[in-house]
């Protein structure tokens, strides 16, 4: 299989690298790790979780869950990566991407059986530390990949299908993992320090125990408007109003307990297309509408509204707005790839759904073609019931990348059935004339 190959690649590159000499049993060993921790499902913790233990840290305690939870993670998902099209798996930014994870594994897997005395607990953080910079251009460096697919091949739409379903399970993964090496190395690797935000102290680990909503809308709305003003020369305003489900005990401040980055990545996304949709739709006027941004705190959900007047998306375009292979800005030059990250690609919408949906949230769409459109992010009021949403390898994965896209059912090309599109590529049946003749008379 071309995953065996582009295994043995790798491992080859690194016995070269340590100048030792290849031999069968060096990756047919790593081989059978990589088999031997795929078998384990991934172990999602809630956000209550990541803050008791935070409370409580014992750098022994995650030490020996990460040195188990980290491989079976990467494992699951480097399982999938083998089962992609054969012609995307050869793209040269695959490989590199396949390359980083398979170093990234050989060193967590090292520790599998070393004592946790305080070398070891040292070399494991600062390993933690590379591999997560390793791994910084991962988004970036697929997304080529896929470029680079498109551009050397004609890609059908089960190729297609299949990527769209990696991609979305590859970079939850991708950010599940980064949780948890941030988890640690904050809370145990003397990097507090980087932890976003004026007030430090409230963080346990990524995590802001009292994140102040509003501060991070304004501040992804600064940075938003920094980069319209631009481009634009203008930017509209911006509109807050709160609505709580106990108006009596009415709070100044929405908080919640949440990662402070991950909502302000969604919200920087969300505002860079509603300033362009606006800009765009109003171009012939001196005065552009307001975005508005409702923040409404319920019992289960709080929910943030993004409403603005930018004319809206056509339904035909909506559908496309969440796929990888889909994009309304021109495509990046290599050259841009590191300066404007993701510039492009049209990975934002995607990426910003799966941080809404890790801890069991979502970001959904509606728009209104002639107006404008809202965007909603759910994320949950209970940190107890915020927890990851993983990928797990089985055989459902494997039969999935095997199957053809089926065949439609329906009739008309746009028909939905909930959050499912129905593939529709049927044979035109062509009718007796007594049965025309018989629907004709009555209808």
């Amino acid at each position: 299989m071309v995953w065996v190959f582009l295994l043995f690649l790798s491992v080859l590159k690194k016995c070269i690298e340590n100048k030792m000499r290849v031999s069968p049993k060096c990756y047919q060993s790593i081989a059978k790790m990589l088999d031997f921790y795929s078998q384990f499902n991934p172990s999602p913790l809630s956000i209550k979780k990541f803050i008791d233990f935070g409370l409580n840290a014992s750098e022994k305690k995650s030490f020996i869950f990460l040195r188990k939870e980290l491989p079976v993670r990467l494992a699951n998902i480097m399982k999938e990566i083998a089962l992609l099209p054969e012609n995307l798996l050869r793209m040269p930014s695959v490989i590199a991407v396949n390359d980083w994870y398979m170093r990234s594994f050989q060193e967590i897997i090292e520790f599998e059986k070393r004592e946790p005395n305080d070398d070891t607990l040292e070399h494991f953080c600062s390993e933690l530390v590379k591999i997560r910079n390793r791994h910084t251009n991962v988004v970036e460096t697929m997304a080529q990949g896929v470029l680079e697919l498109k551009e050397s091949h004609d890609v059908d739409h089960h190729t297609e299908h299949s990527i769209q379903y990696f991609l979305d399970r590859f970079y939850m993964s991708r950010i599940s993992i980064r949780m948890l090496i941030n988890q640690h190395t904050l809370l145990f690797g003397g990097q507090l320090e980087n932890a976003p935000g004026p007030n430090r102290s409230k963080y346990i680990g990524c995590i802001d125990t009292q994140c102040n909503i509003i501060s991070v809308i304004k501040d992804a709305y600064e940075n938003a408007r920094f980069l319209c003003d631009q481009y634009y020369l203008a930017s509209p305003d911006l509109i807050i109003e709160v609505s709580q489900h106990n108006q009596l005990e009415k709070e100044q401040n929405v908080n919640i307990v949440y990662v402070p980055s991950h909502l302000y990545h969604m919200l920087f996304e969300l505002f860079k297309n509603s300033m362009r949709a606006v800009m765009e739709y109003h171009c012939e006027v001196d005065q552009y509408p307001a975005i508005t941004i409702t923040v409404a705190k319920g019992k289960e959900d709080i929910c943030l509204k993004m409403s603005d007047r930018g004319g809206g998306i056509p339904r035909s375009t909506t559908d496309h707005l969440f796929k990888y292979m889909y994009s309304t800005a021109p495509q990046p030059s290599k050259s841009d790839a590191h300066t404007v990250p993701l510039a492009g690609y049209g990975y934002g919408l995607p990426i910003s759904r799966l941080y809404a949906r890790y801890f069991h949230g979502d970001l959904v769409l509606l728009s209104c073609e002639g107006h404008g459109t809202d965007a909603v992010i759910y994320m949950k009021a209970l940190s107890n019931e915020a927890n990851e949403l993983l990928p797990i390898f089985n055989k459902t994965t494997s039969k999935f990348y095997r199957t053809a896209v089926p065949t439609g059912d329906w009739s008309n090309q746009a028909a939905h059935i909930g959050d499912r599109q129905i593939s529709t590529k049927i044979k035109n049946h062509h009718l007796p004339q007594s049965c025309k003749e018989s629907m004709t008379g009555a209808i």
